[in-house]
């Protein structure tokens, strides 16, 4: 069961709900958006029920929810969300491009990445500082070397900054530097990451697992909602299936999929989905086409030397037609990249 609350609900009518549920047994969880406060119930629904929470001061609406992920569901948050880094916007309305170094290297590589970016577009600048790689002698990113030359660059380019970080005694560390968290496909049920996330108070980008169904990424998008942190952002980087021609298997379905049982945005990731930059742009473009809020690409000033997945980082070359493809395609899908005004399709 969700309660919307009105939107001159005061802190204490809030307070009153929560009492009211937790006396008689049940748990609240309070998510405090932009306007409204949304209180997520667990627990026996027919004595919620019995309690007459809707008429109570300050209470807007109840719904009984049927879905397990009650807080990200679009059955009681019928409107799409727009989530803001550092007042960056990533939504229904806009085409957000992030863009950058798939593993921090060295400060000039970095800096010359998200240069790159910047040009093609990028409004958010993403880097790895841990990599979580499937080889223990891969490299493993530079720790918190690597996210205070993020911050630096982010001094010098203005973009906000997106980054990884694998474990739960990480996050404060981590929410220190980045503006956005991010959460990888190999932790998407890292149920303890993703509850001190959500208590991080800072965006978090949730990639889908490489094995997971959609339901079981909203659930785990659910455990972020939990902590009262409704500012998730869902990515769809590819799935593992047979084929072996690529990296992973772009699931462009998951995006309207998703979008329609969740009023959380969705992008797409074409770096790690196809693995080579042949693949990035026409994955990219599929995913704009199906209606993503964003696309996450990989960029390096020089792939050939790249600690990190450098088949598929892009160049400038490739950034160049990933721009005007973003621009093009803006128009025809009604929406303005954050640094773009709209044109209007001929």
């Amino acid at each position: 069961m969700v309660i919307v609350m009105s939107p001159d609900a005061t802190p204490s009518d809030v307070d009153a709900v929560v009492a009211r549920v937790e006396t008689a047994g049940g748990r609240a969880f309070v998510s405090r958006g932009v306007s409204r406060v949304i209180v997520g119930l667990v627990g026996d629904v027919d004595l919620f029920a019995s309690l007459n929470l809707s008429g109570m001061p300050g209470v807007g609406q109840v719904t009984r929810v049927s879905t397990g992920y009650k807080l990200v569901s679009r059955e009681q948050h019928p409107d799409r969300s727009v989530v803001h880094v550092r007042g960056v916007p990533i939504g229904p309305d806009t085409l957000t491009l992030i863009a950058g170094p798939c593993a921090v290297e060295t400060p000039e590589q970095t800096l010359a990445a998200a240069r790159m970016a910047q040009r093609a577009g990028a409004t958010l600048l993403r880097g790895g500082a841990f990599k979580p790689r499937t080889s223990p002698y891969a490299f493993q990113g530079l720790g918190e070397l690597g996210l205070k030359i993020l911050a630096d660059v982010r001094t010098e380019t203005g973009l906000p900054i997106v980054t990884e970080v694998l474990s739960a005694h990480e996050v404060e560390m981590v929410a220190s530097y980045a503006d956005m968290l991010q959460v990888g496909t190999r932790n998407m049920q890292n149920f303890t990451l993703l509850r001190e996330v959500g208590a991080a108070g800072k965006p978090v980008m949730l990639k889908r697992g490489m094995n997971a169904t959609i339901e079981e990424w909203l659930m785990a998008a659910e455990y972020i909602a939990q902590r009262g942190n409704l500012s998730i952002v869902l990515c769809e980087r590819g799935i593992r299936t047979f084929e072996t021609a690529t990296r992973n298997t772009l699931d462009v379905s998951a995006v309207p999929v998703a979008q329609r049982l969740s009023h959380l945005p969705v992008i797409v990731d074409p770096s790690h989905s196809g693995g080579r930059r042949d693949l990035v742009l026409p994955l990219a473009r599929a995913g704009i086409v199906a209606g993503s809020d964003g696309v996450i690409v990989d960029v390096h000033p020089d792939p050939a030397t790249a600690l990190c997945d450098g088949p598929q980082a892009l160049v400038e070359e490739d950034l160049t037609d990933l721009s005007r493809t973003i621009e093009d395609l803006s128009v025809y899908m009604g929406r303005t990249n954050p640094t773009r005004p709209l044109r209007k399709a001929s």
